[in-house]
């Protein structure tokens, strides 16, 4: 016989990812072959556009892991938009991944109204689709070879 419970708890999430990983190690030779080395902790890689008054003109927020970059958030300041700061903000942390971690690969996620057109010119290729996530929303997924 089992008992759920449904309120947010730190200590057993830090334990069930602990677990998690645990098994995950045991079953996988990659993951095995991962642990240990220097690709096995997650390092945070920021990018920041700031204007000639120092304020935050764009930036793009990201983490490397296991020689892939992965994009968690990239914005330009609607006045700076369509000059190529985006495109600069991601080739530089493209770059800072690959020359400074070692990164293969890119990913991302992006929605519909976002800029899927626009991660495609930077040579990102769509992977998976999630329709309905929020609804009437499409979220794509998608990959570059760096």
């Amino acid at each position: 016989m089992f008992r759920f419970e449904t309120e947010v708890d730190k200590a057993r999430r830090i334990l069930l990812g602990q677990r998690l990983k645990d098994t995950n190690t045991e079953r996988s030779s990659a993951l095995r072959a991962l642990r240990g080395g220097p690709g096995e902790k997650e390092v945070p890689l920021h990018v920041w556009a700031l204007d000639g008054k120092g304020g935050l003109a764009g930036g793009l927020t990201g983490r490397v892991w296991a020689t892939w970059l992965h994009v968690d958030l990239l914005w330009v300041d609607a006045a700076h938009r369509g000059a190529g700061l985006g495109a600069e903000l991601l080739a530089r942390a493209e770059e800072s991944a690959r020359t400074e971690h070692a990164c293969a690969w890119s990913r991302l996620e992006t929605w519909d109204f976002q800029a899927p057109g626009f991660y495609r010119k930077q040579g990102y290729e769509v992977v998976g689709e999630v329709p309905e996530y929020p609804p009437g929303v499409t979220e794509f997924i998608l990959t570059k070879r760096l």
